[in-house]
């Protein structure tokens, strides 16, 4: 969806579909649950843990970064990533929130 259109829709909306879109990968998703599992930052594990060229993990790696889920910090010639427990926390509320919602269907449709 271009830019220009976002304005046509809620603030809400264009959270929850910039939310989805940043984990709507299988290497995102994996990159998640390894720092979820982690108690320490990552620092660049996860070109081996992925299997994929550094140049599309670091793409992984942004895109997660731009909506907030995850924080990276430099040390020496790496950058160590962590999740972002606020927005963990955001995600999963937003998230929760927009899928807990009842249906307004009660009966058999179509």
């Amino acid at each position: 969806m271009g830019i220009t259109k976002t304005i046509l829709f809620s603030d809400e909306v264009n959270a929850i579909a910039n939310l989805a879109k940043a984990v709507a990968h299988p290497a995102r998703i994996t990159i998640i649950n390894r720092l979820l599992q982690t108690e320490t930052c990552v620092c660049g594990d996860f070109v081996q843990d992925l299997g994929l060229a550094q140049s599309t993990v670091s793409q992984h790696l942004l895109a997660l970064k731009k909506v907030g889920l995850i924080q990276g910090t430099v040390q020496g010639p790496s950058t160590c990533y962590c999740l972002d427990l606020e927005m963990w926390n955001e995600f999963k509320k937003t998230i929760g929130n927009f899928i807990n919602q009842e249906a307004a269907l009660k009966s058999m449709c179509c």
